[in-house]
């Protein structure tokens, strides 16, 4: 005898069978969640690298256009699958969030706890103004095209003067050894690092210092252009990636 499976009725589980399940959701939810914080996290180190690592990188001209245009990919394609199934406008916060989590979790175990680099020199950035702007641009205006346009170039616009109370102080300018340095060229003259003399590098030197020492502001319009377009790409991979696909049945 078979039993027809259409006309079967599915019991939900009850009593111990109800809270195995329950636990073993609870489970795969946090697992989950440490395998997203790492990946996007790996996915910024090898991408944006030493430019929002070191403090002495953190120069006008690449950290303002390098890492919104990265940081901005995860959170479309996770707003693109939150939003388009769930109407839930936290993708980019969340996304942020996760990877701020699993920045300052290395950067102090693995690089102040455990090789001794000041935490001031390891700090990372902040992107938290960033995503809130581009989820609140989202909810209101409910369309790809007005949030890649302007919510993609606030995220890329709001990230230098986000940073600039956090960073701002490693700008001053001191002088050492008859020379004019910044305190963050200090950090990177005192701490030795691997791969040496190749990380020492003067933060406010710069091809843009001809157009009269306005880098910041273009590298952030630079990026601004490219983040609309990045958001539209990686909203299109994270709609894909989530789509749920049926075979037929032979």
């Amino acid at each position: 005898m078979s039993a027809n499976l259409s006309t079967r009725t599915f019991r939900p589980y009850t009593g111990e069978k109800a809270r195995i399940a329950r636990a073993y959701d609870y489970l795969v939810l946090v697992l989950a969640l440490f395998l997203f914080i790492g990946s996007f996290h790996l996915h910024f180190a090898l991408t944006v690298g030493d430019w929002d690592f070191w403090v002495d990188w953190k120069d006008r001209q690449w950290w303002p256009a390098v890492t919104p245009l990265i940081g901005i990919t995860f959170p479309a394609a996770v707003q693109a699958v939150l939003w388009t199934n769930f109407r839930l406008p936290l993708g980019a916060t969340l996304c942020v969030a996760c990877l701020s989590i699993g920045t300052w979790i290395a950067r102090i175990f693995a690089y102040h706890l455990w090789n001794y680099f000041p935490i001031n020199m390891v700090l990372p950035s902040t992107m938290l103004p960033s995503a809130l702007v581009l989820d609140v641009v989202l909810m209101l205006s409910n369309s790809l095209t007005v949030t890649a346009i302007f919510g993609g170039s606030a995220f890329a616009l709001l990230f230098y003067p986000s940073n600039w109370p956090i960073f701002g102080m490693f700008h001053v300018p001191v002088e050492a050894g008859n020379s004019q340095l910044t305190v963050a060229d200090m950090f990177g003259f005192q701490y030795i690092r691997t791969g040496m003399p190749e990380y020492l590098r003067i933060i406010e030197r710069g091809t843009l210092r001809t157009y009269g020492q306005v880098a910041a502001p273009l590298s952030a319009f630079f990026s601004a252009l490219l983040c609309t377009l990045m958001y539209t790409l990686w909203w299109h991979i994270g709609k894909w990636f989530a789509t749920t696909r049926y075979l037929k049945r032979i």
